[in-house]
């Protein structure tokens, strides 16, 4: 009798021909994958016995594979390497199916090892990301690919100076615009610019040329032994080529016999910047004429528009948080700025002193600024959430200073305790969202404890009692794999040879208006159900 049903299976199964591996595949593969379609390609992708591995995958995908070892790459960082392919890359979903879902708005572009700043962050994604700049011929065929480029400046941009000067173009220019060097450091050429040298346009010295059919400037060979290799010498030569024997960087009309006064036998001695100001600057009417000198408000204006006079009327000198190198940058130190109202710690230690002193990019303001973060900040869960978690909007109740994004929030003081996977989640998981048009949204007052809230509920309403499915029933918080159902509570207890029957072999997968989820709840529990 078993030979004969044994017999009567094997017939069926021959008979079925391609419907046997439906009955084995779990679905049909992506366009990428199509190839692999079948029974006799599953090694190609999974382990004997087990899922697909992170090896398999890499033993296709070389270039891959190639970037992670050379620690290179998306793939290289932290948050990606180490992981199986198909946490992120899932597969037997059908055609159809996309198996590479790239956010590209929200993609934080840092954790490739190549960081956006300036120019770079307002671009397109395939902008740089295209064919024409893949140099990899195999890579280069690919209708889609964010592989195959390398960080030099020069595999997606012309060479302005065509080869003239470094292939490191971040040495002299950042990326905010090619045309400002602002990296650039004359004074480590054998030109270093001083006086009104330093005021000068650089096309002024720096002329065009024509290179390769090109129109660049000339920033190397230039002539510079002397003075009149840029100017006219006006005495045409009668006092010879030395024109720094009489006259100085500082002004052509600053003769030597004045440069060479010292300043210091008075009682201002000329220091930093002071060294480079014309004499007329301070003495306008006579050079011999005594000055008042005992402040820098003698001379300068009050650029703080007497913010720091104290009561007494006394205005502090400014030499207190400047120097006569230059207004800029202030002497004021951290150490001194923590002995005020306000400490700095955390994150503000590396905030520029504008971001909360020069916020309307004109003046400065350094007094009643206040002390609470919202004097600051926008407070963006006003209206969200009950001031009773946060007194007086004090944003210290759950950020600190060091890590805004490192929330201390404790929810057990909410009728909602975190647990198992809950306790896991990221806040914004279940706190923030996005409306109809788009937007981000933000919701924590009013949010319902149902699982369905949240979840879908894989099992098609097939457990729901009065509108409402009360998944704890079966399952737990840590793991949904882990079910903590009892047959036995049930209209079918399991007794005799259904002992250690697996499920699916009674509960199988369906597929109706309800969608395909796997059938738990039957009208007929009879046993010519499932037995012939």
């Amino acid at each position: 009798m078993k030979f004969c049903k044994l017999l009567f299976i094997l017939i069926i199964f021959v008979l079925s021909g391609n419907n046997a591996d439906a009955q084995i595949s779990p679905g049909e593969l992506s366009t990428a994958h199509a190839d692999l379609e079948g029974v006799s390609n599953c090694t190609q992708c999974h382990a004997v016995g087990n899922r697909v591995t992170r090896e398999k995958c890499l033993d296709c995908h070389k270039e891959i594979k190639a970037n992670i070892d050379a620690k290179k790459g998306y793939h290289a960082s932290a948050e990606v390497n180490g992981k199986n392919c198909a946490t992120c890359h899932n597969e037997h979903h059908g055609r159809t199916f996309k198996i590479i879902r790239f956010d590209k708005k929200n993609f934080r572009h840092s954790k490739t090892g190549f960081v956006l700043k300036g120019e770079h962050a307002k671009q397109e994604c395939t902008a740089c990301h295209n064919p024409k700049r893949i140099k990899d011929p195999k890579l280069k065929k690919k209708k889609t690919t964010w592989l195959g480029l390398n960080q030099d400046c020069l595999s997606c941009h012309d060479d302005y100076h065509q080869g003239k000067l470094s292939s490191k173009c971040t040495e002299c220019h950042g990326f905010n615009s090619f045309k400002n060097a602002e990296r650039f450091d004359h004074s480590k050429t054998k030109f270093p610019l001083l006086g009104k040298h330093l005021k000068v346009e650089c096309i002024e010295c720096h002329k065009t040329e024509i290179v390769n059919g090109k129109t660049v400037q000339r920033f190397t060979g230039l002539k510079f032994a002397n003075c009149t290799a840029c100017h006219e010498d006006v005495h045409k030569n009668k006092f010879g080529q030395d024109c720094k024997k009489c006259h100085t960087e500082e002004s052509f009309f600053f003769n030597k016999s004045m440069k060479a006064f010292n300043h210091d036998k008075t009682d201002f001695k000329l220091v930093g910047k002071h060294q480079l100001v014309d004499c007329k600057e301070c003495h306008k009417t006579s050079l011999t004429a005594p000055l008042k000198s005992d402040h820098c408000s003698d001379c300068h204006k009050d650029y703080h528009k007497g913010e720091f006079t104290k009561k007494s009327g006394k205005t502090p000198d400014c030499n207190e948080c400047h120097t006569n190198e230059g207004f800029t940058p202030s002497t004021y130190t951290i150490e001194k700025h923590n002995i005020s109202k306000f400490k700095l710690e955390g994150a503000h230690l590396a905030t520029s002193c504008t971001a909360c002193h020069k916020k309307d990019a004109k003046d400065w303001t350094f007094k009643k600024m206040g002390k609470k973060c919202v004097d600051c900040h926008k407070n963006e869960h006003k209206g969200f959430i009950p001031e009773k978690f946060y007194p007086e909007e004090n944003c210290e109740a759950c950020h600190n200073v060091k890590d805004w994004h490192k929330v201390t929030f404790d929810h057990n003081k909410t009728d909602f305790k975190l647990e198992g996977q809950h306790a896991k989640t990221e806040c914004a998981e279940c706190h923030y969202g996005k409306n109809d048009a788009g937007v981000r949204t933000q919701q924590f007052e009013g949010l319902s404890h149902e699982c369905s809230a949240c979840h879908k509920d894989s099992h098609a309403g097939q457990f729901e009692v009065k509108g409402k499915t009360d998944c704890t029933r079966c399952h737990g918080y840590e793991k949904w794999e882990d079910s903590k159902y009892d047959h036995n509570t049930s209209r079918f207890k399991i007794d005799g040879k259904h002992v250690g029957v697996k499920c699916e072999e009674c509960h199988k997968p369906v597929m109706n208006t309800k969608g395909k989820y796997i059938e738990y709840k039957f009208d007929d529990i009879s046993c010519a159900r499932c037995h012939k």
